[in-house]
């Protein structure tokens, strides 16, 4: 029995496909050294995403960080990066934290030291390399050792919060611009800068009802087509082909299209939607993220629902309106989502909607996510 049970464990550890399979992924669960934090958990049985190298140590934890995280890290204003603390200049900051690595802090499966959002974090981590700052800034005398962060003041990674430049700047702002309006986004615009969009095929001009080209072979209802017609697709030029395939250099028609189809022009969303929680686990390679598998609160009749692309922008319809708050609150049941129904926010979107307010002047959840 013993042999059999240890069998089974080596199995799920060493087997790649473990965590997407129904027999194996539980011994991987038996095998988690401790609870993971809310950002990794839809991952956690692929040990492979952060555990590329069985032996590699600290250096392929790093690897891993760096592989999913650099991209960010980059587009930061980054006031402690790597390059900071190999500079020998600043050898001795080392042998007080090895700030070259991101597991210094950051570790998994430690729940009991892991923080709201997510990570691990000493509370004193600031006060190693800057015990004598009340010397050298008066203005901070008798602040205490773990106020740096948890006060909002300061960033490890990215310090741009605490601008005096900005901040005097602004002082005398209003709490509200004079004209509170959110940059509105054009596909047309989108696709004119996409230099690989095959405009010949499909010029950026709004397609009628006789001109759709699926193929003679293909049923479209009424209701489907006026689907279609109604979205930016249509109004941008993008015609039946341009998703499903169709006859001709594009290949053979698909009757439903994968995530592929939609990256071909919405390449830079579905880098952030698979970089984000929702798509997370097909970038990691496992099954689609259902909201039963989500630690938030979530609407029953939603639990079993894959999510993609077409989860939240329904098939013909890509209606982002819907998108924006509707579908967030189709799955979402957790209180800070739940807040914003009757909001001052929600008020403001709906007159948008109905056509009330300029397009900009409301606040849907997609605004601040």
């Amino acid at each position: 029995m013993s042999a059999a049970i240890g069998g089974y464990l080596a199995a799920g550890l060493l087997d790649k496909a473990a965590a997407n399979s129904p027999w194996l992924a539980p011994a991987r669960s038996m095998l988690l050294p401790g609870k993971t934090s809310h950002g990794h958990h839809q991952i956690e049985l692929a040990c492979e995403t952060c555990h590329g190298a069985p032996f590699g140590g600290r250096a392929a934890l790093q690897e891993s960080c760096e592989r999913c995280h650099g991209a960010e890290l980059k587009r930061a204003n980054d006031t402690h990066p790597r390059s900071k603390f190999t500079d020998p200049r600043n050898a001795d900051r080392l042998e007080k934290l090895e700030a070259t690595l991101c597991v210094t802090c950051h570790v998994e499966h430690r729940p009991g030291i892991t923080l709201a959002m997510g990570v691990t974090r000493a509370a004193d981590f600031c006060f190693h390399c800057h015990a004598d700052i009340a010397r050298d800034r008066p203005s901070h005398a008798g602040l205490g050792f773990d106020s740096c962060n948890s006060a909002g003041c300061h960033k490890y990674h990215d310090n741009r919060a605490l601008y005096e430049d900005f901040l005097l700047k602004h002082l005398t702002d209003p709490p509200q611009a004079a004209n509170p309006r959110l940059p509105q986004r054009s596909l047309r615009e989108a696709l004119g800068q996409n230099p690989g969009y095959p405009a010949q095929k499909y010029p950026l001009r709004a397609l009628a009802a006789g001109e759709r080209d699926a193929p003679a072979a293909v049923i479209v209802d009424a209701a489907l087509e006026r689907d279609w017609l109604e979205t930016a697709h249509a109004r941008a030029g993008v015609n039946c082909s341009g998703c499903h395939g169709g006859e001709g250099p594009r290949g053979a028609w698909v009757e439903r299209p994968g995530p592929a189809a939609c990256r071909q022009c919405h390449a830079e969303e579905s880098a952030g939607f698979l970089a984000g929680k929702h798509g997370m686990r097909l970038a990691a390679g496992l099954s689609p993220m259902t909201p039963s598998a989500a630690r938030l609160p979530m609407r029953k009749e939603a639990a079993a629902r894959a999510l993609g692309c077409t989860s939240c922008h329904a098939a013909h319809r890509f209606d982002t309106r819907r998108a924006a708050a509707e579908a967030c609150l189709g799955c979402h049941q957790d209180r800070h989502s739940l807040a914003y129904k009757g909001s001052a926010h929600e008020a403001l979107w709906k007159k948008e909607l109905a056509g009330e307010l300029p397009a900009g002047s409301g606040v849907s959840c997609a605004s601040c996510h």
